[in-house]
């Protein structure tokens, strides 16, 4: 009896063999220093790739997959993403195009990556899909999306792309998982790395530790800067945050989420509690040095 299964693979087989191949022309290695990782061609003369991996001095190299090698420039990098922009020529080689797709939950997905400039596949399944979350630098993620699939370091960097051969992001080493930071992530933090080399982020010059209350959360101010904006405000060690712009406080995490690039220079109302009693004050947030 003839195995009803048995033209499927073959099938399935070309098609990713397909999906990668189209792909291959815009994968790229990137060298930096004694670091080795994978991009991918964003733009016209723009690499994106990971930022975990990339040196953080000496010179930076592509190796495209014919062979040749050019050197990089670094446009940006934002750790809290960890999305890296590299300047380079591309020569005759074509972007990749994103797309804004969240592959389903349980659905396969192939990583493209380059070792050496050889183009690397591998194929994996989406372990977990989620909403938007802030990373452990408190960069915002536009959608939480994990693999099951092995990756090496030097393949951080490369894209994932959906069974249809849609790239829906870069892969990254996690702690302990393997993430994919979604095209919508990448196109805007990409373009503001290519616009302005870095991600402005809001600044209150305090240190926040969380305190639940009666009627709620809170925010307790542990330290504060004295060239901060919240030391020009009038705010004070132990005074505890309990509103934010007329609304009451979702939490630390919530207040770091409002600190965001558009943030800066607006003025925000601020409800505090100091030893019991209510104070308002007007607080105008400024930007955060680079670290």
């Amino acid at each position: 009896m003839t195995d009803p299964t048995a033209p499927i693979l073959p099938a399935i087989s070309s098609a990713l063999a397909d999906m990668v191949a189209r792909t291959k022309s815009a994968i790229v290695s990137v060298h930096s220093h004694r670091s080795r990782a994978s991009g991918f061609i964003w733009k016209p003369g723009l690499i994106v790739t990971a930022d975990e991996p990339l040196a953080d001095e000496g010179d930076v190299s592509i190796r495209f997959s014919d062979g040749s090698e050019r050197p990089a420039s670094i446009a940006g990098r934002d750790h809290t993403t960890d999305i890296a922009v590299l300047r380079v020529d591309i020569g005759n080689s074509a972007p990749v195009a994103l797309s804004s797709i969240v592959p389903d939950l349980g659905s396969l997905a192939v990583v493209v990556a380059a070792e050496q400039g050889v183009t690397t596949a591998a194929l994996g399944m989406v372990s977990l899909v989620g909403s938007r979350w802030r990373s452990m630098r408190g960069g915002e993620i536009d959608a939480r999306i994990e693999l099951d699939v092995r990756l090496r370091r030097r393949h951080e960097g490369g894209l994932v792309l959906n069974a249809s051969g849609e790239a829906v992001g870069m892969v990254v080493q996690g702690v302990r998982r393997v993430l994919v930071i979604p095209s919508a992530t990448i196109d805007r933090i990409a373009a503001r790395l290519e616009t302005h080399g870095r991600i402005a982020r809001g600044y209150l010059g305090v240190g926040l530790q969380p305190v639940e209350l009666d009627d709620g959360l809170g925010a307790m101010v542990m330290s504060v800067d004295r060239a901060g904006p919240a030391a020009a405000a009038g705010i004070r060690q132990g005074d505890i945050i309990v509103g934010w712009n007329n609304e009451k406080l979702g939490g630390v995490r919530s207040l770091l989420r409002s600190l965001g690039p558009d943030s800066i220079g607006s003025v925000v109302d601020v409800a505090i509690r100091r030893a019991g009693e209510p104070v308002q004050v007007s607080l105008r947030i400024g930007e955060r040095a680079d670290p």
